[in-house]
């Protein structure tokens, strides 16, 4: 059972000491899931509405955000070995609040992991019109990360090994090669090309921009040995995703005068910018379909008693991801996405302000976790949370006064901070932990 818990990643139970991993590799993943193609239109969006200047602080303060959400979050995610859905059964939403978060987390990403397979398939068939049409681009690129997925954690780690020093060496060559046509102390004197932003606007944009990615960082970080590695991982991935890939972004929009910038790269160098495409899409798009199987196991098994296997629902997730972004449907659902996106921000100050402040439900997680089991017993469901994380949804979602996604976050832990306090964070029924989670976790913990 040992065994299958590995292959399974502990989908439903928690990751043993046994299993942990240097904080190196998983720094690596991390970079490569922020230094991305996105990046580059972030750093390049920022160029044409601001100066250098004006660009590296607006990356500093959205890092510096992000960071710290990261590392709050994934200090709970490391403590207790449990990923982002598992983990909040016991971190204020119970099992109907997390069953949501679940069920939030598996189509939201499943949905980015289609679109950005249908994007970078577009992109390839710009670089090489007519090798093939652009839905067999899209099923190759679905099926390729859907393969290394289902292998789980392990074969991620492998495709990072190679993709990401491979994009950080290509990138660096063909940004280097387009610069070294232009003055570079004039280029971080030279005013923008496009209406200005503010430095509030753009680190709302760096921050928005991967915040999904922040809340599940505990997917991640329940492999990590102690808190200071996931701090180490966090400074060194988001910082050199952010600052490397964003700030070249930003001197491209000003040489090019234009916002267009991946464009420029990826077609200006041939067969280099066909391995940016495939480089900078399996290492973002790996990680959505990953955490979305996740969330989906989980939604299942508290709504309705099933324990899906981890690996037999990524393949399941891929290939439906992979056939809808194949024909267009998932293109039509990105403002859907959108929405969806203000939900994850208030899960994040609720499991934070739970855990570290309030504590409610701390003491279960506290009694359990020695013995590498898991709580026997949840909250059925807890209508504070319910509520707190509705009326801070709504908020990020209507207020647009500056950074939107922060200001729900930090709402959300406020409010529960203060629900707290007056006693009204408090579970309504009891339910039981899956008999054969807890016999897995058992089996684990024996054989570990």
């Amino acid at each position: 059972m040992a065994h299958s818990a590995h292959v399974d990643d502990y989908a439903l139970g928690r990751v043993p000491t046994t299993a942990r991993k240097h904080w190196f590799g998983i720094a690596v993943q991390r970079f490569g899931q922020i230094s991305a193609l996105s990046q580059f239109l972030l750093g390049a969006t920022l160029g044409y509405a601001m100066t250098f200047t004006d660009a590296f602080l607006a990356i500093l303060v959205g890092s510096i955000i992000l960071e710290m959400v990261m590392c709050f979050v994934g200090f709970i995610g490391r403590n207790e070995g449990l990923n982002t859905a598992l983990m909040a059964r016991w971190t204020g939403f119970g099992e109907v609040g997390a069953s949501l978060v679940g069920l939030a987390i598996g189509i939201s990403l499943i949905g980015w992991f289609g679109i950005q397979s249908g994007i970078s398939a577009e992109s390839l068939n710009a670089l090489m019109p007519g090798v093939l049409p652009v839905w067999a681009w899209s099923v190759l690129f679905g099926l390729a990360v859907t393969a290394v997925v289902a292998f789980g954690f392990g074969g991620m780690q492998w495709l990072a090994n190679i993709t990401v020093p491979l994009f950080l060496v290509l990138v660096g060559w063909s940004v280097t090669r387009e610069l070294s046509r232009h003055d570079i102390g004039a280029l971080l004197r030279s005013e923008p090309a496009g209406d200005p932003m503010t430095i509030f606007q753009g680190a709302g944009l760096v921050a928005g921009g991967v915040i999904v990615g922040a809340i599940i960082t505990g997917d991640m970080t329940r492999f990590n040995r102690t808190n200071a590695d996931v701090v180490k991982q966090t400074v060194v991935g988001v910082s050199l995703g952010e600052f490397v890939i964003g700030l070249a972004g930003v001197l491209l929009a000003h040489a090019a005068r234009s916002g267009d910038i991946v464009a420029i790269v990826t077609s200006s160098v041939g067969l280099v910018g066909l391995i940016i495409v495939i480089t900078g899409t399996l290492k973002i798009n790996d990680w959505n379909l990953y955490s979305s199987s996740l969330g989906l196991v989980n939604f299942v098994s508290t709504t309705f008693g099933k324990q899906l296997h981890r690996a037999s629902t990524t393949v399941v997730l891929g290939i439906v991801g992979t056939v809808l972004a194949s024909v267009g449907i998932l293109q039509q659902f990105t403002g859907f996405l959108t929405l969806l996106s203000v939900a994850f921000p208030p899960i994040a100050g609720i499991m934070v302000a739970e855990y570290f402040i309030v504590k409610r439900f701390r003491p279960e997680l506290d009694a359990t976790r020695e013995r590498g089991l898991l709580p026997a017993t949840a909250p059925r469901i807890v209508p504070a949370t319910i509520a707190i994380w509705l009326i801070s949804s709504a908020v990020g979602f209507f207020v647009t006064w500056g950074i939107p996604s922060v200001l729900s976050l930090l709402l959300s832990m406020v409010l529960y901070i203060i629900a707290g306090r007056l006693g009204l964070v408090r579970g309504v029924g009891v339910a039981k932990t899956p008999e054969s989670a807890t016999a897995q976790q058992a089996d684990t913990a024996h054989s570990a």
